[in-house]
């Protein structure tokens, strides 16, 4: 039956910034669909692990600060996981930061600190858990990119340099690993209402819902079916995709 191809019932995922918005709610789609999940976050997820438990799956936290951690501090991390789980087969990287200044005046480090968090940690964790899928004969990476993996944008040059070095990277290793039966994908979320964008909602000098042809904000709800989606075997034979859940946003 279709639908049993959606599940991942003893499936293992690993999400980073799982505390809030966008991966608090993958991370919840994930475990509706009958995975464990542990959480990559500088800070503890109590809601996140909240949600998950009350569903009856197992949630682990590990503190992990992708601004500083080192590809020994990932390996290591990624080691736990295999050792409290015995696989991981879920990836799903989330995590990033957007500081904003115009191009003239954007400091060394907003550029060092966003490459850092938004990309240079997306490949190394790739790369290794990539190894462990190979290892296990199968897999699923799952990176988010973000509608300025496609446009320019303005005072963001840091975020727009690495969301698009996010999709440049994930065709990339989608051709390698794709006959190693692992399947490296991404979804491009649009506009989507959380916290952190909550102050950009109904303000007319941005005037955001009116260029977006679904008419509304998205919500990390409205993400959950694409993450479920690529994370299961129904998505088997897609490598290097890119998913838009932009409420139509890229195609206007």
């Amino acid at each position: 039956m279709i639908l049993d191809k959606f599940t991942l019932n003893d499936k293992v995922a690993i999400v980073t910034g799982s505390r809030r918005g966008l991966g608090r709610g993958m991370s919840v789609a994930l475990a509706e669909a009958g995975a464990d999940v542990v959480g990559f976050d500088r800070t503890d997820p109590a809601e996140t692990r909240q949600a998950i438990e009350a569903l009856g799956r197992r949630y682990c936290w590990l503190p992990v600060d992708l601004l500083k951690a080192t590809p020994g501090d990932l390996q290591r991390a990624v080691d736990k996981v295999i050792a409290a789980f015995g696989h991981v087969d879920i990836l799903v990287n989330n995590a990033g930061i957007c500081p904003r200044s115009p191009t003239l005046e954007y400091p060394e480090q907003y550029w060092l600190d966003t490459l850092q968090t938004n990309l240079h940690s997306v490949w190394f964790l790739s790369q290794i858990i990539a190894r462990q899928m190979v290892e296990q004969g199968r897999g699923k990476i799952i990176n988010v990119a973000s509608l300025l993996s496609h446009q320019g944008g303005v005072i963001v040059p840091g975020y727009t340099a690495a969301k698009h070095g996010v999709l440049g990277l994930t065709r990339a290793m989608a051709n390698e690993l794709a006959p190693k039966h692992v399947n490296v994908n991404c979804i491009t979320p649009g506009y989507m209402r959380t916290d952190l964008t909550d102050p950009l909602v109904g303000k007319p000098e941005f005037n955001i819902e009116a260029r977006i042809p679904a008419g509304r904000w998205g919500t990390p709800e409205d993400l959950q079916g694409a993450a479920v989606f690529l994370a299961s075997t129904a998505s088997d034979y897609m490598h290097g995709a890119d998913v838009a859940v932009d409420g139509g946003w890229l195609a206007w």
